[in-house]
């Protein structure tokens, strides 16, 4: 502990009697902690206490930091050799149970709390990711009015234990400023074992983050199990049994999975099992991983496959991909691929381009997804403007890029009603062998620059535009698979994932130094 965690001598401790710390900081408009509306502010005070033997406590230290902490005087709490976890819910044993694993004292069940206990209770107001944490008279009570916020004040209390050994006394009020929060993975082209997803699961559930992109389907490989169609399944791949059991964890972690079948490009694994729907121009010439839309055939084992993972994995989301259509990407594409133009004049009217075509591709998709009742993510540059046929607005747009074709400024879909993620590659994509001039993101810049509203480049869009902006997810990409080991890549990430994490629970100027989030994110780290 730091000399400037020591307690304090009674006299220095009177004469503090009389502190108050007021730290305010105003967030950026709609971003606040509740409501996403407004501005609000985090303010850490001096509660009434009847003992003068105690300084004021200090803030707890975390990844994402608290944004709220009332001080109190007293000693704060560390487990004793008695001390339990208890439930005053049923719905919260699994939390207590996990919590005192992980404190290494007893789980006690529905029961009262006594002296040198924790308590998780489901009560209070605010979000489902809110909670409160009161550590007062040698009791720690966590509540909110989810699950998911209890579980993240669990986090708090270990974190903060790893680093001090002591959990301060007075209360933390705390609530994430974006609902969406977490990790991209590309398991296509970089095969990653299931332990190893599984330990980002537990990486991501400290740092409060809350869901896991899988994109499992490219040109390179097909990484799950199929049981519709089992011949477009790379050798090395993901068995259904084991995509239960990474479902399984993470939803006892409070973390979505975010499945993605990218379509109608990026997918060459599929076209290698059925050549016939492989797009070709009037030379008879391949484009690599696209499928040609114009075939009846194409949107039903795309379709088939959307159902099916659909199925296997039970979250709120499911990503329909849309980028990097390449029959797109050529002067004229009425001219390469009639087959394409004709179709869309049939559909859509004697108006109706290639472009149409492509973007009623993703309204089919994504209307499977809806049935299905999950929401659709797809990429930004699957949405074109100027057309005949636009994309469905309950799509939700994931921000990449700038520099596609059919990439639009982030306002333009902002402008039209349209929600948003954050996965700036400027920022957050770790590709592997650092193609294109990329370079692999250390977290600093993620710390000192990001926020949610740089979606793309370095330039922020305009606040009024934030309750779209729905939160950010950190991207690793594996465009050179063999370029890092599976250990290279938990490494490389783990301090962009504490910078992405702090930023967007909190988007407002950081306290700490870069060097000092950096000392910090060892010491609330247990891992090791």
């Amino acid at each position: 502990m730091s000399p400037s965690r020591a307690p304090l001598v009674a006299g220095a401790a009177v004469a503090a009697a009389a502190a108050v710390t007021l730290t305010v900081v105003v967030w950026p408009e709609g971003s606040g902690p509740g409501a996403q509306s407004g501005a609000s502010a985090s303010r850490t005070s001096a509660a009434p206490s009847p003992s003068r033997s105690y300084p004021l406590s200090t803030t707890p230290r975390t990844i994402p930091a608290v944004r709220e902490h009332t001080a109190a005087r007293g000693p704060g709490w560390k487990p004793a050799e008695d001390s339990t976890v208890v439930a005053a819910d049923p719905e919260l044993a699994d939390e207590a149970k996990l919590l005192a694993q992980e404190l290494k004292i007893d789980y006690r069940g529905e029961k009262s709390p006594r002296a040198g206990d924790v308590e998780l209770a489901l009560s209070g107001k605010g979000g489902p990711e809110s909670y409160t944490l009161k550590t007062e008279g040698d009791r720690v009570t966590i509540s909110g009015p989810g699950q998911a916020g209890v579980f993240y004040g669990t986090r708090t209390l270990k974190q903060s234990l790893n680093a001090d050994g002591t959990m301060p006394e007075g209360t933390v009020r705390d609530t994430p400023d974006r609902p969406q929060r977490g990790l991209n993975i590309d398991i296509a082209r970089k095969h990653y074992s299931a332990e190893w997803i599984e330990d980002r699961l537990h990486e991501m559930a400290d740092l409060k983050l809350n869901q896991l992109g899988l994109h499992f389907s490219d040109d390179q490989a097909f990484r799950i199990e199929s049981d519709t169609h089992p011949e477009v399944v790379s050798e090395e791949h993901l068995t259904k049994a084991e995509v239960r059991r990474i479902v399984k964890l993470a939803q006892s972690l409070h973390i979505t999975i975010v499945a993605e079948i990218d379509s109608p490009g990026h997918l060459g694994a599929v076209l290698e099992a059925h050549p016939d729907l492989r797009l070709r121009n009037t030379q008879g010439v391949v484009r690599e991983g696209a499928i040609d839309i114009s075939k009846p055939e194409s949107a039903e084992i795309v379709d088939d496959l959307l159902e099916e993972y659909a199925e296997l994995f039970p979250g709120d989301w499911f990503h329909v991909g849309a980028d990097e259509y390449q029959a797109l990407t050529v002067s004229d594409p009425a001219a390469s691929y009639p087959q394409l133009a004709a179709a869309a004049r049939k559909k859509y009217g004697d108006d109706a381009t290639v472009q149409d075509l492509a973007e009623g591709w993703l309204n089919d998709r994504a209307a499977v997804i809806t049935k299905a009742k999950k929401i659709p993510k797809a990429w930004n540059d699957g949405f074109f403007g100027g057309g005949t046929v636009t994309g469905d607005k309950g799509i939700e747009v994931e921000y990449w890029t700038g520099k596609e074709i059919g990439a639009r400024p982030p306002q333009e879909y902002l402008a039209e009603g349209r929600k948003v993620v954050n996965l700036n590659d400027e920022y957050l994509y770790y590709v592997l062998g650092e193609p294109n001039d990329f370079t692999y993101p250390t977290g600093e810049r993620i710390y000192e620059q990001w926020t949610p509203f740089v979606l793309r480049g370095t330039e922020p869009v305009a606040e009024r535009w934030s309750k779209q902006i729905l939160g950010g997810r950190f991207a690793v990409w594996g465009d050179f698979p063999n370029a890092q080991t599976q250990a290279q890549v938990a490494a490389g990430i783990r301090m962009p994932l504490n910078a992405v994490s702090q930023k967007l629970w909190d988007p407002g100027k950081p306290e700490l130094s870069w060097a000092e989030f950096k000392t910090l994110a060892d010491e609330v780290d247990s891992s090791g």
